[in-house]
């Protein structure tokens, strides 16, 4: 009987992606990239992470769930952290969760939470410019799309710029337990979890 070719094991990693890295693995420029931090090989990114954004970013060697976690189709939600610069009112805010016309089109309807207190996360290497004349404000926004840049644009069309953007949650994937520039793989049974939580949304 003829030896049966075996399945490709999928691999999934979480990986708290500095700020001032590139999500690629190459740069003709030499700038800092995944390579720097993730010996793995064949795994690609699920999406992306701006070079000046930090945060959770997964990477995989399964091309299908790769698409099904880039195509807006299943709008499976992402949370992020957001230093903009001084405090916006709840009018403002529902601005955002609204919906804000950018030159792409309409964003999606967003949750937005404005914090007490600022979250509990590492300092950024370099520190955001500091100006004791301007205060800044903590929010927590969760989309269900990822236009480029969108979250800085959003802020930005309501007259506050984002400072510092940390993206903390991909569905039910988080941080939790890494440190900056760290990663970790997923179990095979957090893997089929992402898979369930991948399903079509209606708009």
């Amino acid at each position: 009987m003829a030896a049966t070719r075996a399945h490709k094991p999928t691999y999934v990693l979480r990986f708290w992606k500095p700020y001032g890295v590139l999500t690629q693995f190459t740069d003709p420029e030499g700038r800092p990239t995944l390579a720097d931090y993730i010996p793995i090989r064949n795994v690609y990114s699920a999406g992306r992470l701006d070079f000046d954004s930090e945060g959770l970013l997964l990477l995989t060697n399964d091309g299908a769930l790769i698409a099904r976690l880039t195509n807006p189709r299943f709008a499976h939600p992402k949370t992020y952290l957001v230093q903009v610069e001084r405090v916006p009112s709840e009018a403002e805010l529902d601005q955002l969760r609204a919906g804000v016309l950018l030159k792409d089109g309409l964003t999606r309807p967003a949750q937005v939470r404005l914090l007490q207190t600022p979250p509990d996360l590492p300092e950024r290497t370099p520190p955001i410019r500091y100006r004791a004349s301007v205060p800044t404000a903590w929010l927590q926004i969760t989309l269900t799309e990822g236009k480029k840049r969108q979250i800085r644009r959003m802020t930005a069309a309501i007259g506050y710029p984002t400072l510092r953007l940390v993206r903390v949650a991909i569905g039910n994937i988080t941080l939790d337990g890494l440190r900056v520039g760290e990663y970790r793989a997923l179990s095979q049974a957090q893997i089929a979890a992402l898979w369930r939580a991948l399903r079509p949304t209606k708009r």
